[in-house]
């Protein structure tokens, strides 16, 4: 893969710009990670917030909007491109104040970013 936006939904995923994702399903290549909790819509850098339950002692983990391959609206299931170990090995979710700053983004940016040919 190669120059992907990580911070922007594929225009093949089948993400509707205006449909909530809060509550769906979110799929890793290998298997479920937990469920949507927060959705970001604002213009600027899309992603998502996942809370994955007892898969990682209930962390919250971010991932950028380029890892979503599919979003299924009926099924309400959220398919992304990274594996359970690449997800939980990406930077630590801090939930206070990480939607204001650009320079906490790019921690995760430069996390993700080279499994797409890039960077933040």
């Amino acid at each position: 893969m190669s120059d992907i936006d990580i911070w922007a939904f594929r225009s093949t995923s089948g993400h509707v710009t205006d449909s909530e994702l809060v509550g769906f399903h979110v799929e890793a290549t290998d298997g479920p990670i937990g469920k949507v909790d927060r959705h970001s819509r604002e213009v600027g850098p899309q992603y998502l917030v996942v809370d994955t339950g007892p898969w990682i002692f209930g962390r919250q983990v971010l991932l950028p909007a380029g890892t979503v391959v599919r979003v299924e609206q009926e099924d309400k299931r959220v398919y992304v491109d990274r594996t359970k170990d690449e997800i939980k090995n990406g930077p630590a979710f801090e939930p206070v104040g990480y939607d204001e700053d650009i320079a906490y983004l790019e921690t995760f940016g430069s996390y993700y970013g080279p499994f797409y040919g890039g960077r933040f």
